[in-house]
């Protein structure tokens, strides 16, 4: 499967990045099949070759998460942009509300499963018993 991705390239700090074209098992600095074009996101620059990216995209590939924000932001194709990362929860509002629901679950589910633990072991003790018993009655009649 075709992936337009980008690559980056540059110095410690100062990234550069090149939209490619890529089989999306290929490694992130491996080889492309094209170069679309060029991001700076330090000068937030873009330069893109729009025909060479609707031609990849009636082809079959698809875009990274990234690259569709940043062609749907420069106006180079139509539709939303797309979550890239899931925000954490904050401490305080809501996600403390959620924080409080779950412990009080926890622990109900630890207590069902101590005493189903506990009746095996009191089962196989039963047992051993039972054939301790009949070990020193066969071990007496001899």
């Amino acid at each position: 499967m075709l992936k337009i991705r980008l690559q980056r390239i540059g110095k410690r700090g100062q990234a550069y990045f090149k939209l490619i074209v890529t089989e999306h098992t290929q490694k992130p600095k491996g080889q492309y099949l094209e170069l679309l074009g060029s991001y700076d996101p330090h000068k937030n620059e873009m330069n893109v070759d729009t025909e060479k990216v609707k031609h990849w995209l009636s082809q079959g590939a698809k875009m990274s998460e990234t690259v569709n924000n940043l062609l749907v932001g420069k106006g180079v194709i139509q539709g939303e942009k797309v979550t890239v990362w899931k925000p954490k929860n904050k401490k305080g509002g809501e996600a403390t509300g959620a924080g409080e629901t779950k412990p009080a679950s926890t622990p109900k589910q630890q207590v069902e499963m101590k005493p189903k633990t506990e009746e095996p072991k009191e089962e196989i003790k039963a047992e051993e018993t039972a054939q301790a018993q009949t070990e020193t009655s066969v071990q007496s009649n001899p």
